[in-house]
């Protein structure tokens, strides 16, 4: 992604892209040419007791089938027990590093501000520091003031 913006020169648009990302926890892994962030993204007890109780509930259902369709009664209730698991395992397996790579290119006119890394992450840092990609220019919504 590359983004142009006439008014800032290049100190202030390097401070605004630094202070971005420190506000998101990045750290600078690397400082050269190309600035390398990385950020950590930590599993959420919250999202883990969502995945618990929908696993939960599926386990239910699926029980109460089982009890109607297969011998056993009830004992295929006892499924949800086993729900606390995919809690487990998605706190286990669902953090990660996040790398995101800033070139900034000083032009007489603009500084362009190459991005690469996680779309996401770039969808929203363009968002949030009102960048525009080069060569487009944006159009504010009928919605928007």
């Amino acid at each position: 992604m590359a983004a142009g913006d006439a008014a800032l020169p290049l100190d202030d648009v390097a401070r605004e892209i630094s202070m971005y990302f420190k506000r998101n926890n990045y750290v600078v892994a690397d400082a050269g040419e190309v600035i390398t962030f990385e950020g950590n993204i930590a599993p959420e007890r919250g999202t883990a007791a969502y995945i618990t109780f929908c696993i939960a509930v599926g386990l239910l259902c699926v029980g109460l089938v089982c009890s109607i369709a297969l011998p056993g009664g009830n004992l295929w209730y006892s499924l949800a027990l086993i729900s606390p698991l995919s809690g487990k395992y998605y706190l286990d397996n669902a953090g990660r590093k996040e790398k995101v790579k800033v070139k900034m290119v000083d032009n007489e006119v603009t500084t362009d501000v190459i991005v690469e890394g996680d779309a996401e992450e770039i969808e929203r840092f363009r968002r949030d520091l009102n960048l525009c990609e080069k060569g487009m220019v944006r159009v504010k919504g009928i919605l928007e003031q």
